[in-house]
């Protein structure tokens, strides 16, 4: 057997190796087979392949199977197993979402139901109000949580390099509380971590592959897992702030567009315009992403690293918080 503190960089860089080597392939089958969807926030508009998250997929899965063919001298536990078969459903969701659009009511009902597994073997954990996260609780907040998280990863997103860099970040911090405490999955989520790493290269400005929706709802689906199977809903929350601001942005919109339908600062704008000096004018400050263009002249890349930084720093305080 591997040491202990030796696995979980081998399944990273393994991960990360196939992640590497199959994106430039999918890269260039889809431009040539035509799967591509327009990335806005260019002086030209450009066409990018889509659904990159079906390579991040192959990534993930591979040093798993390694494991359980025992070509890995790894011991794969139930609740990797059921993290990564709940994993399979949420990418293979996001991937139907990308070719007929699945609808709203789809992804509130059917998310939570994939997750329902992941109660029978998640950890018990604890939360202010609620108190202890056990037994027939765990039914209802495990299933619930994974879906929360995948729809606000999936919502905090849109430039280039966003949602996969913010997640990795995640994914990062996840790993750190899974070495000190012992608590969660290595397995999970170093897989997914070096997956995304080789993704994100690819991702980053300007974006030569976008995620898609397999990608977003199979991101997400591994950070919300990641948190239930060590217990860390408590830390999780904190570390998820700027997502869970996003989605409130989001809310307060729509109540006001409800409200004011005629007001031209609630109107339905989904892509906001780049400026000839590639700063990016929002055309309101209702989503996180949209704050800083909205009251200064920044770039779509400046707008990204400041992304980074506010959630980086939620992601270093959660990792003083035990639960």
């Amino acid at each position: 057997m591997w040491g202990e503190n030796s696995e979980w960089i081998i399944v990273m860089l393994t991960a990360f190796a196939v992640g590497a080597s199959i994106l430039p392939l999918q890269i260039k089958k889809f431009v040539e087979k035509g799967v591509v969807v327009p990335d806005y926030y260019k002086n030209h508009i450009r066409y990018v392949p889509t659904s990159g998250g079906l390579s991040v997929l192959l990534a993930f899965y591979t040093p798993l199977f390694l494991a359980l063919t025992g070509i890995f001298p790894l011991n794969v536990s139930l609740p990797e197993v059921t993290a990564a078969f709940i994993i399979a459903l949420y990418g293979l969701f996001g991937l139907l979402d990308d070719l007929i659009d699945v609808g709203r009511i789809s992804k509130v009902i059917l998310p939570p139901m994939f997750a329902i597994p992941i109660a029978f073997v998640a950890e018990e954990g604890w939360a202010p109000v609620v108190g202890s996260i056990d037994g027939a609780l765990l039914f209802v907040v495990a299933p619930v949580y994974v879906m929360v998280v995948a729809n606000l990863i999936n919502m905090h997103s849109g430039f280039n390099g966003m949602a996969s860099g913010l997640t990795s970040l995640l994914l990062g911090t996840l790993l750190v509380k899974t070495l000190l405490t012992g608590k969660g999955s290595i397995l999970v989520t170093s897989a997914m971590l070096g997956a995304l790493i080789a993704f994100l290269y690819y991702n980053w400005y300007p974006s030569r592959i976008f995620d898609g929706n397999i990608g977003a709802f199979t991101m997400g689906s591994v950070v919300g897992l990641g948190i239930v199977l060590g217990g860390f809903y408590v830390s999780g929350f904190i570390m998820l702030i700027p997502h869970t601001v996003n989605f409130l942005m989001y809310v307060y919109w729509r109540i006001m567009r409800f409200l004011r339908p005629h007001d031209k600062r609630y109107e339905l704008v989904k892509f906001g315009r780049v400026r000839k000096d590639k700063t990016i004018e929002a055309p309101n400050p209702y989503t996180l992403k949209w704050v800083l263009p909205y009251y200064f002249r920044v770039t779509e890349r400046q707008i990204v690293l400041a992304m980074y930084a506010l959630t980086g720093f939620f992601c270093a305080v959660s990792l003083f918080i035990p639960y």
